[in-house]
């Protein structure tokens, strides 16, 4: 039974060793995996640190960009108000779109740092505070605009009156004028048409066969006009036959209210307002007188004096 008992021992003394190393291992093992672990951990963190930075550039990039898309936007409604625009507005636009170019061109580049980022965001701030200050520009051109285009409109209803006005005035005063100018042009209180004969002795008799009639006589009396201008006066005289026909010769012209007329002929007289009476003796060598009716019309200050008619036999 000794025997048995040493040798148990013995075995149990062999085996104690082993068991030491085994758990060697084991600690190897976890320091091991505990390294592996820190190991990721840190790695992840870094990682993990990383990826939020680059999501917070490429956020903040795409925030720029619509920053910088808005304010474009806005020149281009500032651009489309159609106001002729000063030397400055165009300058300043000009800045602005350049800007604009310069912050797109960086917002390209995809290793953008954080500090260039800020500095952007104070460019696109500047921008926004420019362009800003042109459209409060072009709101204040405008509104100037607007209230010489009132002035104007005014102005020009001021001068269409003036001239609606004047027009008028210029009106009436022909008008006016005109009724002076026949107020004061002289007229017939009567006028008588006599056929006449002339004798062999040369004795003058009145006759109302057409085929015996040498001279037509005409006979009138102006009336007293105290609007009329006193003085010389050039009578015109208008003949017309049994046919309805002007005897006149086409060069002998005259104006009564500005058209042309033929006459027949024309005398002088001199008017003293005081009822005169003349007479007038007319013959036509050319032609021998007619069975009919013959119209006479006597015209004097721009102006018919009267009328009368013969009927030869």
């Amino acid at each position: 039974m000794k025997t048995d008992v040493n040798k148990i021992d013995t075995k149990e003394a062999q085996v104690a060793p082993v068991v030491k190393r085994d758990n060697s291992k084991i600690y190897f093992f976890v320091i091991a995996i505990a390294a592996l672990l820190a190991t990721n951990i840190y790695f992840y963190v870094k990682y993990k640190s990383s990826g939020e930075k680059l999501y917070t550039v490429t956020l903040q990039k795409e925030n720029l960009q619509i920053e910088i898309d808005r304010i474009e936007a806005e020149l281009d409604n500032i651009k489309s108000e159609g106001i002729t625009s000063t030397a400055a507005l165009v300058a300043a636009e000009q800045s602005a779109r350049q800007k604009i170019e310069d912050l797109r061109k960086g917002l390209e580049n995809n290793e953008i740092t954080g500090p260039q980022i800020e500095a952007a965001k104070a460019d696109v701030s500047l921008l926004k505070n420019q362009v800003s200050k042109m459209k409060d520009d072009v709101t204040a051109l405008k509104i100037k605009n607007q209230l010489l285009a009132e002035t104007n409109s005014d102005l020009n209803k001021q001068i269409k009156d003036s001239e609606t006005k004047a027009a008028t005035l210029i009106t009436e005063k022909n008008a006016l004028t005109d009724k002076i100018a026949k107020a004061s042009s002289i007229k017939v209180s009567n006028v008588h048409i006599i056929g006449i004969e002339e004798k062999r002795n040369g004795s003058l008799e009145n006759e109302n066969k057409a085929k015996r009639i040498d001279k037509l006589q005409i006979n009138f009396t102006v009336a007293d006009n105290p609007l009329a201008a006193m003085g010389k006066k050039e009578v015109y005289v208008r003949i017309i036959n049994p046919k309805g026909n002007l005897i006149a010769n086409s060069e002998d012209l005259f104006l009564v209210h500005g058209e042309k007329l033929q006459y027949t002929f024309k005398e002088n007289i001199e008017f003293n307002n005081n009822g005169q009476e003349y007479q007038f003796m007319w013959s036509d060598p050319n032609h021998k007188f007619q069975k009919g009716a013959y119209t006479v019309l006597l015209y004097a200050d721009d102006a018919i004096m009267g009328r009368s008619s013969v009927v030869l036999k």
